[in-house]
């Protein structure tokens, strides 16, 4: 082998190189993409399951055995939570979701990544939902937040929940 042929192998082993790297480098940003998706996927999930669960409750304390046509006998914006004794398994209304944590740690279903869900409940106005209200509406909003330390980004949703009296 001359030295011209010598140039030329070294020459093609350094673009197989390039060549090779490229691909695995192609390959770890897919891998990233597909984890960020999944987590994503999952996280969304978890909150869409808190979500559903608040609103297969009764929209307030005062409305769990009995309509009511006051605004008056609705929950005061300053006790939106469970009430003294309640428990998560308990919870019976909708803002009882309101300071709400819940971890996937230990979750059988969630092997892949911890998911830490948090919960808040609002009045809202109408006019404005994405405005907490200063006083009590028939509208109150859940916002659930979703962290992991396997995901970059928090994953928030948000659900409305009104209470319609007809007589």
């Amino acid at each position: 082998m001359n030295t011209g042929q010598m140039l030329i192998t070294i020459a093609a082993l350094m673009l197989l190189s390039l060549v090779i790297l490229r691909v695995n480098n192609s390959f770890f940003s897919t891998s990233s993409v597909m984890l960020d998706t999944k987590f994503g996927v999952l996280a969304v999930s978890f909150a869409t399951s808190i979500i559903e669960e608040a609103n297969s409750k009764s929209f307030d304390n005062a409305t769990d055995t009995t309509s009511i046509s006051s605004i008056e006998s609705l929950t005061a914006i300053t006790s939106l939570g469970p009430e003294t004794g309640e428990v998560y398994s308990n919870f019976n209304d909708f803002d009882d979701f309101n300071g709400y944590s819940r971890s996937t740690a230990g979750d059988a279903t969630f092997q892949s990544a911890v998911f830490n869900a948090s919960c808040q409940v609002r009045y809202i106005s109408p006019s404005n939902p994405s405005a907490e209200a200063t006083s009590k509406t028939w509208h109150k909003r859940i916002t659930v937040t979703v962290t992991s330390p396997s995901m970059a980004d928090t994953i928030k949703l948000y659900s409305i929940f009104s209470y319609w009296y007809f007589r």
